[in-house]
């Protein structure tokens, strides 16, 4: 991509630029002198901000850039995407400018003139126009120098507005302004911004007001909510742009030049280019706003109008247009195959790439120089090289290496077809892999470029040159004459070539096809080669040379690059020489060396005189027990060489199992020997000194197996060694290599030999001339089943839930039912969603405590327990810290042991256990409006409504509204189990202004004992809220954070006090809304009498007229005012009183009588709601109100005392 010119194939991202900040780095516009002298100069004269909440707002924006983001459709859900930037400074810190270009044209051009032909292609709205222009500004909270710094405010961003109206684009503007310290109230703060918002003639979402002192999270919480917003309205941009393009696209008629064309620099374009030009530009503003399907339909519409016979067709091929067309389809074509990738439409990504590259062969065989030239070929090469970079910047998930796919099934719509090989995606290795071979095709032809041709147009005749100036296709290549001089160095194409093939071999690599990376790798020998850069060939090509599948294809490019660098690491295979002595004890002979060398090859370095093979003879084993397995070396070595006694031979395995060393000693004798073939039985010991058991039972990791036999090994002879190996963990292990040892006077020799799976070594020896095929699929590997444990773990006292706000003791006891004593240690793991920390006590040791490397995992391991006496018990506390939330954790207790017996081998006993954690405990909650028993303060006595000034040694005094509230709450036992609630109260948390507190009313004894709760069954408590405000001015809604507190404990446990804190939803107090409250009271008279008391409550600033109605009612009879108004004047409650006397008789009990009490507000005509205040009054779901009128005893007992009981038990 990068031989384009910048900006032409680039990925459309809305262009953000910040103007009033200093911050690097900043926007540079990269415009000539010509066209900054064009374009409109957007200054900011006041001072940009330095402070630190700036630097951090700067910084957050500018680390949300998104045009380096991958190109695809999985990112497109997220909130934002801008290419931000940041004004350049002038001057110091006194003045930012921006460069916005007064040409359109030069934005979008359907074929440039050769003067704008480089230049319109970087010259992008990416780049030059912004979609919005973010201004950031202070605000000052000094009440001396507001106004005065507003007004700059306003001049300044009318100023910028001006110029962008000036510039004829439609850039948004927006305002940020970062308040210096702590502002003053919020309503004067509103008033400023309001007023700045008129005085700019902006609207309410491009003015932003960051308060000062927020934490880094709010402060990036609101710039990303910033950003959010501001995108929305660069979409609206582009959109608007584009509507524009559609609808002078759809008017079907060429428009008149504005400037007359100048002869040579530039021409007017026909109908057909203007439709050009205008899908171009319609699909470029659709990528800006993410509409992949919209761009791709107009590219494709661009692209088949520029091929058509009105527009390419018609251009000669002499023409400098004719190149200007093919780079306008060029880029038109990339921008399909990114909105494809985009949509995840890559079977048609790769249909589209070979669809162009066709319909340009075929245009340049009809029309122009062919495709048998090398500018054909660099521009195939560089075809195949863009589609690898648009898959890089896809980042196509599916191709990933860890996936291992080489490409990618077709999309649902074309699974029908018949697809052809190169129409799947294939990754990147294969587009890289074609434009070496393209690079290396371009190098043939220029190669054949004729020597006359090749001469600079300074040394040939003027004929030769214009005769052979149109005869090469020099479309984005350089001349003959400059690609393959005739007497210096041209363009250097092994270079490229290198360059791509290593990348195509780390692609092929990365998804482990070797065998193709060592093709590319020949290939890009071959290149080093022909540069002569022996070195590079040497090290790509000497991991092929140690690979034994590799050594005969092409070995010559390894012995050139090995004899020119004189390089002893590459030998050859010679047959058996006449008259020579074999003996590798002798391969040093004549050699002088300073010290005795070490030889050490690994598997597959050089072929092996020695074959060998492993078997179990079991498929499984149990830890504990030994398996029977056997060893098989034999003699490749020419015959009637000497035969060679090994000093050791190791064997390693994978998994649990010790390594096997078998030392020689020719005095151990061969219990059966026939033909060449022996047979040995090799008893292993394991070193004392190494297998102590250590203080936690564990035995020493470097354990060794030791034995001997005789390892004198002669050509074409076959030893075999049978072993007992003791198995000591369970899981599965494998036999990986054997180590073979030889130990000289001259040398030593270590030669490693991987075990390898074949049909020929799965046979064991029954005797020397008798075998059996092992019929399993692996021999190598053994699956090691864990001994049976029997330690038992147990919990005594296990419950089925746990409670939270509580600290959980768990009691565990281990007993011991083998039949010798065991070392044992304990593993502890809380699994779960943030699991605590938690503490272990074991008796004679010290507490451990866990430690989390998980956020879900709390894990101790490797707690010690000590000597566990056969049929013992060992007891283990686990406590755990109180939980503040309900949880489930998955305990795991895994106790791993060591016998005296066997110290080798560990015993494992694990037990999970289900920890339930559940709230005790749950609750809903009524605030009901209460009537403050104080008046309320009069606005006409100054002395009592104005506050004392402040003074840090006197306490406010509180002299604004007063409310009273109930805060009913019911309260229900969800454990499975009675708990005992000892107390239970509020806190209260309210804004420095409001004074509030309660008083409890819980119902509980007051002998401080509680009340046993049983499951499932529900308390109430209530609490008298009393509320204030400091300053009568402050009558707005004031919030009120509660939280209930509930002190328990277990029965069994009565002295561990656990308290539980539940949440009450926020509540809001006070308001400046009219407010009606009823209450009542009864009297005892010979009849009953009960008092209404309604009370109206005018928190506002404003003068109100409410009118009252009561109904008549045939249940009783009032007295009182039937119809009447009542003025309220700013501040004020008054109260309105009926006396009700029932007229029949209610009984014992007494019952609930509806009033037909109608208050209205006589401004508005709105129905106020009657709130009830008080006990004795309730409302009705059709929005009236009842009244509660006891009976004659009460409900069986005390008078007026009992009814009002009764009512209680009614209302409850």
């Amino acid at each position: 991509m990068d031989e384009y010119p910048a900006g032409s194939l680039d990925h459309s991202v809305p262009f953000l630029l910040t103007l009033g900040t200093s911050g690097d780095p900043t926007y540079q516009s990269g415009l000539s002198a010509v066209l900054k002298e064009q374009a409109i100069l957007i200054r900011s004269e006041l001072p940009p901000l330095d402070s630190d909440q700036a630097h951090a707002l700067l910084r957050y924006i500018q680390n949300r850039d998104a045009s380096n983001l991958p190109c695809n459709g999985r990112d497109a859900p997220k909130k934002h995407r801008f290419h931000v930037k940041t004004a350049e400074r002038v001057g110091g810190r006194f003045r930012a400018n921006v460069y916005l270009v007064q040409d359109r044209d030069l934005m979008f051009m359907c074929i440039p003139s050769q003067y704008s032909y480089r230049l319109a292609a970087r010259a992008s709205q990416m780049d030059l126009v912004p979609s919005v222009l973010l201004c950031f500004y202070t605000l000052t909270s000094d009440p001396t120098l507001a106004t005065l710094n507003d007004n700059k405010i306003k001049t300044d961003v009318n100023n910028i507005r001006a110029l962008l109206s000036q510039s004829g684009y439609k850039t948004r503007l927006a305002v940020v302004l970062l308040s210096d310290k702590t502002s003053a109230s919020g309503d004067h703060v509103q008033d400023r911004l309001e007023s700045l918002r008129r005085g700019c003639g902006i609207d309410a979402k491009s003015l932003f007001l960051v308060p000062p002192g927020d934490s880094k999270e709010e402060l990036e919480r609101m710039a990303e909510n910033m950003l959010t917003t501001l995108y929305t309205a660069s979409l609206d941009y582009y959109r608007d742009l584009g509507r524009h393009s559609r609808k002078k696209r759809g008017r079907g008629v060429a428009p008149q030049p504005t400037v007359p064309p100048t002869s040579g620099t530039s021409q007017t374009l026909s109908l057909a280019g203007w439709n050009v030009r205008y899908d171009f530009k319609s699909a470029v503003f659709a990528e800006y706003r993410q509409e992949m399907d919209v761009a791709l339909r107009s590219y494709e519409q661009a692209y088949e109008n520029l091929l058509s016979s009105e527009l390419m067709e018609v251009i000669p091929s002499w023409s400098p247009r004719w190149n200007e067309a093919r780079f306008l389809a060029d880029v038109l074509a990339v921008r399909c195959l990114r909105c494809l990738l985009w949509n995840g439409q890559h079977s048609a990504a790769a249909r589209r790439w070979q669809s162009h590259r066709e319909r340009i062969a075929d245009f340049l065989d009809r029309r122009g120089r062919g495709t048998g030239n090398y500018g054909w070929e660099a521009w195939e090469s560089r075809w195949a090289l863009l589609m690898a970079n648009l898959m890089e910047k896809a980042s196509i998930p599916e191709l990933a290496p860890v996936t291992h796919k080489l490409y990618l099934q077709p999309e649902k719509n074309v699974m029908g077809e018949r697809l052809q090989p190169w129409e799947f995606l294939h990754h990147t290795g294969y587009w890289y892999r074609l434009s070496a071979k393209h690079m290396q095709a371009r190098r043939d032809f220029a190669h054949a470029i004729p020597e006359d041709d090749r001469r600079s147009p300074s040394m040939s005749p003027a004929s030769f040159v214009a005769k052979s100036a149109f005869a090469y296709d020099t479309y984005m290549c350089p001349d003959p004459f400059e690609e393959y001089p005739l007497h210096r160095g041209g363009f250097d194409h092994g270079r490229f070539v290198v360059e791509r093939l290593m990348k195509a071999r780390s692609e092929f690599l990365k998804r482990e096809q070797v065998r193709l990376a060592a093709e590319v790798s020949l290939e890009c020998a071959r290149e080093l080669g022909l540069a002569e850069e022996w070195s590079g060939i040497v090290k790509l090509l000497r991991p092929l040379w140690k690979d034994l599948p590799f050594r005969t294809v092409e070995p010559e490019y390894v012995l050139m690059a090995g004899s020119r660098l004189r390089c002893v690491d590459f030998v050859a295979a010679f047959q058996k020489r006449p008259n020579w002595e074999y003996d590798i004890t002798k391969a040093l002979d004549q050699i002088d060396t300073e010290s005795k060398p070490i030889v050490s090859l690994a598997d597959g370095q050089v072929l092996p005189f020695i074959w060998t093979s492993f078997l179990f003879r079991e498929e499984e084993g149990k830890a504990g027990q030994n398996v029977r397995s056997q060893l098989t070396i034999k003699s490749n070595a020419h015959q009637g060489s000497t035969p060679v006694s090994l000093t050791s031979l190791y064997l390693n395995f994978s998994g649990s199992l010790d390594r096997v060393v078998i030392e020689h000693d020719d005095a151990v004798a061969v219990q059966e020997k026939r033909g060449n073939t022996s047979i040995s039985s090799v008893p292993l010991t394991r070193d004392d000194a190494e297998a102590e058991v250590t203080d936690l039972g564990a035995t020493n990791k470097s354990v060794i197996l030791q034995g001997a036999a005789d390892l004198t090994l002669a050509p074409g002879q076959t030893l075999v060694f049978n072993l007992e190996i003791p198995l000591r963990e369970p899981g599965e292990t494998e036999a990986q290599s054997l180590v073979v040892n030889l130990d000289t006077e001259e040398f030593d020799l270590h030669h490693e030999l991987k075990f390898h799976q074949t049909p020929k070594t799965n046979f064991w020896y029954l005797s020397g001339s008798a075998t059996k095929r092992i019929a399993r699929p692996n021999p190598l590997a053994i699956k090691v089943q864990p001994r049976p444990p029997k330690l038992e773990i147990k919990c005594p006292v296990w419950k089925d839930q746990y409670y939270t706000d509580e600290a959980i003791v768990l009691e565990f006891e281990l007993t011991n039912g083998e039949d010798i004593e065991a070392l044992a240690k304990l593993d502890a793991t809380l699994f779960g969603e943030n699991p605590p920390a938690f503490t272990v006590d074991i008796a004679g040791h010290e507490s451990q405590t866990s430690s989390s490397s998980r956020s879900e995992e709390s894990k101790l391991i490797g707690a010690p327990l000590g000597t566990i006496e056969s049929s013992k018990t060992s007891s283990v506390q686990l406590r755990l810290p109180p939980v503040d939330r309900s949880s489930q954790y998955d305990l795991t207790l895994k106790v791993t042991y060591f016998l005296p017996t066997n110290p080798g081998t560990p015993i494992t006993q694990t037990t999970t256990f289900q920890l339930n954690i559940v709230n005790p405990f749950e609750a809903n909650y009524d605030l009901l409006p209460r009537v403050h028993p104080d008046p309320w303060p009069s606005l006409f006595d100054a002395d009592g409504v104005r506050s004392a000034a402040p003074d840090d040694d006197v306490p406010l005094a509180f002299k604004g509204l007063s409310q009273s509230w109930c805060l009913l709450t019911r309260y229900a036992s969800f454990a499975s189990e009675p708990l005992r609630v000892v107390d239970i109260d509020v806190v209260l948390s309210s804004l420095p202004s409001v004074r509030c507190h309660a008083i409890k009313h819980n119902n509980l004894p007051s002998s401080g004992e509680g009340r046993l709760v049983a499951p499932k069954t529900i308390e109430e408590a209530a609490f008298a809220l009393k509320a204030q405000k400091a300053s009568l001015d402050e009558r707005g809604p004031s919030p009120l954070d509660v939280s209930l507190v509930i002190k328990w404990s277990r029965p069994e446990v009565s002295d561990q006090i656990n308290s539980t804190t539940l949440p009450v939803p926020r509540f809001n107090l006070f308001g400046t809304e009219p407010r009606v409250l009823a209450t009542v009271s009864h009297m005892f008279t010979p009849h009953p009498l009960v008092v209404l008391t309604v009370y109206i409550e005018n928190a506002s600033n404003h003068l109100l007229t409410f009118g009252l109605t009561m109904e008549p009612s045939d249940e009783f009879a009032f007295s009182g005012p039937k119809q009447t108004s009542l003025s309220l004047l700013p501040v004020q409650r008054r109260g309105v009183e009926y006396r009700l006397v029932p007229f029949d008789d209610l009984g014992e009990v007494g019952r609930w009588v509806g009033v037909g009490l109608v208050v209205r507000d006589k401004y508005y005509q709105k129905v106020l709601r009657v709130v009830p205040g008080g006990e004795g009054v309730r409302g009705t779901k059709e929005g009236g109100v009842e009244v509660w009128i006891p009976g004659r005893g009460g409900g069986g007992g005390g008078g007026w005392e009992g009814g009002v009981r009764g009512l209680k038990r009614v209302m409850v």
